[in-house]
């Protein structure tokens, strides 16, 4: 896992080790991960974590836990407590839709509390697998498709401190192996997540249906159309570049074009990628397609 993640924030250009980085935990598997990769792996982490008060004393359980987690890590914390039902009614809002946007105001004013270069949020490769259903249930277009970005803007406040989601290149079921087998930590499970009649969690437990390789693939599709919408859009991203790589190389039946395009990107000479019709040679930073 912590490699996994290192070499997905390098690729992408998630983070740097020089300034801090904000990190929302909930107490749930996924960030209580989050924060233990990112710690585990040189990162000067802010923990913070919002007390919606939805759940009565489930939700000062949750604070309890990410209190004492962060004092055994030896992590700095920032609570905030919300009136969520209050906001809702006088924003005209959903109870959801009051939780993300208190939430994300509130990270950002952290994050520039503490000077962080972005906001960590836990998303991961089943979280993007339950937005391509739901965006495909109301019906959608290719960014819709495109699900979310490993590096976005701050929804609530878009010019200022960015969102990174270093955990979309795993899947939940990772993700819990490697706390409970490998670090042996625990984490608080939400029981508002059982009520299927909240969309999003009856995606979720269809989704329980799927393999971990499924998750992966619709992951994978995610991302393949986030670079389709930057080729179209004009921007030179490492998403738009692979998939330039794809259309140049499709016909060839090549597999995994990232790990063509990576070795490309470290000029490895001489790495030599075969289909089951053609042989691709690394020669100057350039690949040379030939029949097999």
């Amino acid at each position: 896992m912590l490699r996994r993640v290192s070499t997905y924030i390098r690729q992408r250009g998630l983070l740097e080790k020089s300034h801090p980085v904000l990190v929302g935990v909930s107490g749930g598997a996924d960030s209580v991960a989050l924060l233990d990769v990112l710690t585990r792996a040189g990162y000067k982490c802010v923990c913070a974590h919002c007390n919606f008060h939805l759940r009565g004393e489930e939700s000062n359980r949750d604070e309890r836990f990410v209190r004492e987690l962060c004092t055994w890590m030896g992590v700095e914390i920032e609570v905030a407590d919300f009136d969520t039902l209050l906001y809702a009614r006088e924003n005209a809002l959903s109870i959801e839709m009051a939780a993300r946007d208190l939430r994300y105001k509130w990270f950002d004013e952290m994050a520039q509390k503490h000077g962080c270069q972005a906001i960590a949020v836990a998303h991961h490769q089943n979280d993007q697998a339950e937005t391509l259903l739901l965006n495909l249930r109301r019906g959608t277009g290719l960014r819709g498709l495109a699900g979310m970005r490993p590096l976005s803007p701050n929804p609530l406040v878009p010019e200022s401190v960015p969102i990174v989601r270093p955990l979309l290149c795993t899947t939940r079921d990772y993700i819990e192996h490697y706390l409970r087998d490998k670090r042996g930590l625990s984490w608080v499970t939400d029981s508002t997540n059982s009520d299927t009649s909240i969309t999003r969690n009856a995606i979720r437990a269809q989704l329980r249906t799927y393999t971990k390789a499924e998750i992966e693939h619709m992951a994978q599709t995610a991302e393949y159309v986030q670079g389709y919408v930057d080729l179209i859009e004009g921007k030179k991203t490492r998403e738009s570049e692979l998939a330039k790589l794809y259309e140049s190389l499709r016909t060839y039946n090549f597999a995994e074009i990232d790990k063509i395009y990576d070795a490309l990107q470290r000029g490895e000479g001489g790495k030599t990628f075969t289909s089951k019709t053609h042989k691709a040679i690394i020669k100057n930073r350039k690949l040379c397609v030939t029949t097999v």
